[in-house]
Parts: C-alpha cells; structure tokens; sequence
C-alpha cells in the first residue's frame, strides 16, 4: 500500500508557527551627565524618571502571576529563527486571561532585577543586580511609584498626560490598550511615536543618534518590561517585532536571575549596542531584556551587559506602595 510522501522539513513562517511569552532597561543613571538633546517639544522616552527606593507597605493584591523559575527553562524544542519565537510569543500571550478584570482604579505592579550602568564621579560602573519595583495607576489618572533597591527614597513615575510625547510610550494599562492589535498598525504606530531624533546614553556617554529600527525595539521593550500589556497588543506587539529587520534567534538565552530561554536579539549599526530579549522556552514569556555592548566604549569592555532586567512577577494591587 502506497505512503503518502513526508513534508519537506523547513522553518514555518511567521503567522503558522504555532505554540507567552534587555527593554532595553535603560536605568543608566543621567543625574551626574549632560541630557541628551531631543526635538523641541518632544521629551526624550528613553529618559525615564530616575529609580529610587524606600518601604511603603499595604494591603490587598487582587492578582498576581509568578514568572517561571529557572529549572526547566532550558529545555524543550529549539528554533531556529526570531519569528518563530516571536510568533511562539504572540500565539501565548494572545491566550492569556488573567489579567481581564482590571478596576480603572487600580495599580499594575512589577517586580524585576536588574543591574544597570551607573556615573559617578566621572568613572562607569555597572551595579551588581538587585530589586526594583514599579507601580503604574491603571487609568493614568494617579502618579505611580518607583522604588529601586539601591536608593533610599521612592521616585515618583507622573500619571498618564496624552499630550506629552514622551507618553506615546507610557506602559500604563489602558493606555496600551488602546494601542492597535494588528501587527502592521502596531508597527505603524511603533515607527510614527518615535521622535524625530534621538540619542541615547550609553556607559554613561552621550552615544549619539541610533537607527529607527533600532529605537522600535527599544520603545517596545519599555511597553513589555514596565507594564502588563493587554493580550490583544502584547500579541500584536511580538508580530510587529518580527517585523524589523536585523532581528535574529539567540538558541540559548540567559536572564538576570540566570533563567535559561529562547531569545531574539539586534545590533545596531550606528551604535555599539546589541539588544537581547528572553524567553521562556515552554511557555514562551518575556523573561527579561539585556544590552551588551559590541565594542569598547565609555570605559567599558566589549561584551559588557550594560543593562539586564528580569521579570519576577506582575500582579494587579489596589495602590501605588502596595505588594501582592
């Protein structure tokens, strides 16, 4: 009795892959060095308010969710391109519910760990990881919190103000849902909120200008690390990001809490950066974000992490301060 003949093996394109998901944390330090120049009118968004810390303690968490450990991450089936994971990505984060029944006046909390580049006294040094918290007023109406393990008072993160471009990347709730959940709008939208220019601070320098493409992913990797995204957007979110060209798979990917995963990750030809996002490889979470450098710059070695977050868990609290 005659077979039908295999398939030929070959990646399967974006959109039928099917299988939830280093923001770039851009917590280098600016208070000991010049701003970077932006636009007339328009606020650099990679110039986030500065983390602080301080104990604020509540009540009430209505709902929380605790991110992988990093004991089966490594394992599972491997990819072989960045759409794949990002499409991986979209399909998981497209299903997630539990986040579905959130009060306008309620907070988004995250807890991450993270290490950064910090100035002082003219010299760069990255800081050992550590913990840091954000709380974002749902509906944008209350100013939200920072609180970061290494200093001793809380900084405030200002509600939502839609007139401020410097909100077109806000991560408050209900203002990414209101973003697109088409890929080719949430692209279009990526590529249009970006400044007309802009620098960024690397290794406690002024880099200067980094590419479109580039400042897409940074933008994106902002909404995804400070907030909980809408599983509507995060889906189409992942499907724009796989969009940009230069994105490549990184087969074994490792976070700031050593988590094994999956990860994509882009160099930019202006800059001497890469940008790494992780993810979990079963479940196919965003773990955490990362930014290496390619060569030596501002005092520091190629192949330094300059930036590492990673994801310990996103939960919906009843006021800024309050834990889960």
């Amino acid at each position: 009795m005659s077979q039908t003949p295999p398939l030929p093996e070959k990646d399967l394109p974006p959109g039928r892959h099917r299988l939830l998901k280093e923001h770039l944390m851009t917590e280098i330090r600016y208070e000991e060095q010049a701003p970077v120049r932006t636009p007339v009118g328009k606020r650099n968004p990679w110039l986030r308010p500065a983390l602080t810390a301080a104990a604020v303690a509540t009540v009430a968490a209505v709902t929380f969710t605790l991110l992988p450990s990093s004991g089966d991450s490594g394992s599972g089936p491997r990819v072989t391109t960045a759409a794949a994971v990002l499409e991986d990505a979209a399909l998981a984060a497209g299903h997630a519910t539990q986040y579905d029944k959130i009060r306008d006046d309620q907070f988004t909390y995250v807890e991450s760990q993270v290490s950064y580049t910090r100035v002082k006294n003219g010299k760069q040094t990255v800081v050992p990881p550590h913990r840091r918290e954000t709380w974002l007023s749902v509906d944008g109406s209350r100013d939200g919190l920072i609180r970061d393990a290494l200093n001793s008072r809380d900084t405030r993160w200002p509600g939502f103000q839609e007139k401020d471009h410097f909100y077109d990347s806000y991560p408050g709730y209900n203002h990414l849902k209101s973003l697109p959940t088409d890929p080719k709008a949430m692209y279009d939208w990526l590529r249009k909120s970006l400044p007309d220019s802009f620098g960024v601070v690397l290794a406690g320098v002024n880099a200067g200008l980094i590419e479109q493409d580039q400042g897409m992913l940074f933008s994106a990797g902002n909404l995804m690390q400070e907030g909980i995204m809408p599983s509507a957007q995060a889906a189409a979110l992942f499907r724009a990001i796989a969009r940009i060209p230069g994105v490549t798979v990184v087969e074994d990917a490792v976070d700031a809490l050593g988590r094994h995963g999956v990860g994509i990750a882009r160099e930019d030809a202006k800059q001497p950066f890469r940008m790494e996002w992780i993810f979990d490889r079963k479940t196919h979470q965003l773990l955490g974000q990362r930014t290496t450098l390619t060569r030596d710059f501002g005092g520091l070695k190629k192949g330094t992490v300059s930036t590492d977050s990673a994801t310990v868990r996103r939960a919906v609290v009843d006021k800024a301060g309050q834990r889960p």
